[in-house]
């Protein structure tokens, strides 16, 4: 089956991340899907170098630097490499309290995390995001930002369908790249 994905562009320079998207058409963000699964990628642009971000996205055990929905990370295993497990506990309001996950792949060359949800009280089974980071140039060189890639596969829950699932997940990814883009904006300021 084809990846079938929505591309939602949260960004301000929306004909600069279509071209880098499109230049991410590979393996990496299209996977093959079986039976019912769904996916989606979500794209943001964010005005701040590379290094910023890839600093605050790579913390394993740290995603609630960013990530508003979570209120609390445990790293039940490993020390932020590849095979660490952590305990996520969210905030309250969303299906479920807990989530645990596995960090499947931390490339620091290729700016590229891959990690697999491997338990908790929630409807997001068989779920794997896999981030990646590209810096975007304006031409002659010089660096205008970096273009944050995530995409998913996810199962589709029995009492659901394609359109919720990939609806629900793409509001939380949405929501924590918008977040990621305000603090790194911010602190590339600081720099």
């Amino acid at each position: 089956m084809k990846f079938i994905y929505d591309q939602m562009h949260v960004c301000r320079n929306s004909e600069k991340i279509n071209q880098t998207a499109a230049k991410m058409e590979t393996p990496l963000h299209n996977p093959e899907l079986t039976g019912r699964q769904c996916g989606s990628k979500v794209s943001q642009m964010i005005h701040a170098p590379l290094s910023v971000i890839w600093s605050m996205v790579r913390q394993f055990d740290n995603p609630q630097a960013y990530k508003q929905f979570i209120r609390s990370c445990d790293l039940i295993s490993g020390y932020g490499g590849a095979g660490s497990v952590r305990e996520l506990r969210v905030v309250s309001g969303l299906p479920g309290e807990s989530s645990t996950e596995r960090l499947d792949r931390l490339d620091d060359d290729l700016h590229v995390m891959v990690f697999s949800i491997v338990g908790g009280d929630h409807k997001l089974l068989n779920y794997q995001s896999t981030t990646s980071l590209h810096e975007e140039d304006g031409g002659g060189g010089a660096a205008v930002g970096t273009v944050v890639v995530e995409s998913y596969v996810v199962d589709i829950p029995a009492d659901s369908c394609r359109e919720d699932t990939c609806l629900f997940a793409d509001m939380i990814i949405g929501c924590n790249l918008k977040s990621l883009a305000k603090i790194a904006e911010k602190m590339a300021c600081c720099v």
